[in-house]
């Protein structure tokens, strides 16, 4: 079974249900292995998905790959089913939080522009029982500005005696968890501490939302819909439930094929509903923030970087390729001397190459943005694959078409960010920030804290 992101052609693993008791899980066939039935959904049955060979020296447990196993459409309908069979003192209020990169993906494979997908999608949700569809924007923004400032922060404590730099983003599920079981400390005290926006949207949804709405965190069933499947592991993160209710941030995830396919077997008529904000207000025009597949972390820690240590303002950032087309490198000069000097490394060929580097001592970066699948999020194997197990090229250029078009908002231009600073987390700089916006990292070598940066 080839991993999903690993370029070595005799790296296999097997999944963990092997044996008869565990046989009903659904795990791929040898005949879906080799491609025969061309279904990619067909994999999040699976107790282990072809994503997991990333951490290939650190086998997912036994509770993980239950808990993974439970991360489908059909876990997502169970919820739903109970909702029209129990007493409506247990009903479960269902919340769909919907990533950026998957957008593109819902209005090439429906027709429509992203703003009318956006809503095709949302009344679909809200016609099975869905009540509150949201668009994650805000979740990216919080990310990308914590990012921001850690960055700042690590570069006026960099020394050589204790690095901090560079530093390497932890937006993406599989390079993070890469990073943590299998490297280990030699890497993770490098990787940036601000959560991903997966987690930041989990602790909005079931804190601050619940608390605008009077709602217990574990009244709340919280979805996901993401471009790739290592966003299933990602809500099994320990340290994503809050610190003060204990309820994960993300109950299910479900890849954008998964809705797709939903919506293609639905006999429901069509119908579109506007997009739910957090803060019940009107919906908001579709953003996307400044990348050409991602959310955009490396292009606005650059410009914010560049100002805050420079004094330097930054217009558009010019990309220059280095060994190919997802290695590829930005600097700030002046007067013939480099200031800064970003990379964006996408795909498993171009990490490894990063990380050798690193333990040598020879990156010479300030900070890396750091995807595993090649080409970035657009290219999840959740959305991107065609029936033969490649990856879709058309509906990719297509998906890369309409993302580029949708118009792009600095994160600091966010009123609605501002109010979550200071009527959700007592200001920018309150210990709040740290607890709700900040992560630690665990691995084979010593943990890595969200403390280890002096703030």
């Amino acid at each position: 079974m080839k991993c999903e992101h690993c370029t070595r052609k005799e790296c296999s693993k097997k999944t963990k249900t092997d044996d008869p008791e565990n046989a009903s899980v659904g795990a791929p066939s040898p005949a879906q292995d080799r491609g025969e039935k061309g279904e990619f959904h067909k994999l999040a049955d699976a107790k282990i998905f072809l994503s997991d060979c990333l951490a290939c020296d650190s086998c997912v447990t036994t509770e993980e790959g239950v808990q993974v196993s439970q991360q489908n459409a059909r876990d997502f309908f169970r919820v739903l089913n109970l909702n029209k069979k129990c007493d409506t003192s247990k009903h479960k209020v269902l919340a769909v939080s919907v990533c950026p990169q998957s957008l593109p993906y819902f209005a090439a494979k429906l027709g429509l522009s992203v703003t009318d997908a956006s809503r095709r999608l949302c009344g679909f949700l809200k016609s099975l029982g869905v009540r509150y569809v949201f668009d994650m924007a805000v979740a990216v923004d919080l990310s990308i500005l914590e990012s921001q400032k850690e960055f700042v922060r690590r570069y006026h404590q960099h020394s050589e005696e204790e690095p901090t730099l560079p530093m390497l983003t932890s937006a993406c599920p599989g390079w993070v968890r890469y990073a943590e079981r299998v490297l280990g400390h030699p890497v993770t005290p490098y990787l940036c501490t601000a959560k991903s926006p997966q987690q930041v949207m989990g602790s909005l949804v079931k804190d601050y939302f619940a608390r605008r709405q009077n709602l217990s965190p574990d009244k709340i069933y919280h979805v996901i819909v993401a471009p790739c499947y290592d966003k299933k592991l990602e809500a099994l993160r320990e340290d994503v439930p809050t610190a003060s209710h204990g309820s994960r941030g993300a109950d299910c995830v479900l890849t954008s094929g998964e809705v797709v396919q939903m919506m293609e077997q639905s006999d429901l008529s069509e119908k579109d509903a506007a997009v739910d904000t957090l803060f019940g207000d009107q919906e908001e025009e579709v953003r996307r923030h400044d990348s050409a597949s991602s959310d955009g972390h490396l292009a606005h820690v650059f410009r914010h970087a560049a100002k805050e240590l420079f004094n330097e303002d930054v217009g558009e950032v010019t990309y220059r390729t280095l060994r190919n087309k997802d290695f590829q490198e930005v600097t700030l000069e002046k007067s013939g001397e480099v200031l800064l000097r970003f990379a964006a490394a996408y795909g498993f060929r171009n990490l490894q190459n990063v990380v050798l580097k690193l333990k040598k001592g020879r990156l010479p970066f300030h900070f890396v943005e750091v995807l595993a699948c090649a080409g970035g999020c657009l290219s999840g194997r959740g959305q991107a694959q065609a029936e033969d197990g490649r990856a879709d090229r058309a509906l990719l250029l297509q998906m890369e078409g309409i993302y580029a078009a949708i118009p792009v908002r600095p994160p600091e231009s966010s009123s609605h960010v501002q109010e979550l600073y200071q009527e959700w987390l007592g200001g920018a700089d309150s210990p709040r920030v740290r607890e709700a916006l900040h992560t630690a990292y665990q691995g084979p070598g010593q943990p890595t804290s969200s403390r280890d940066i002096k703030w």
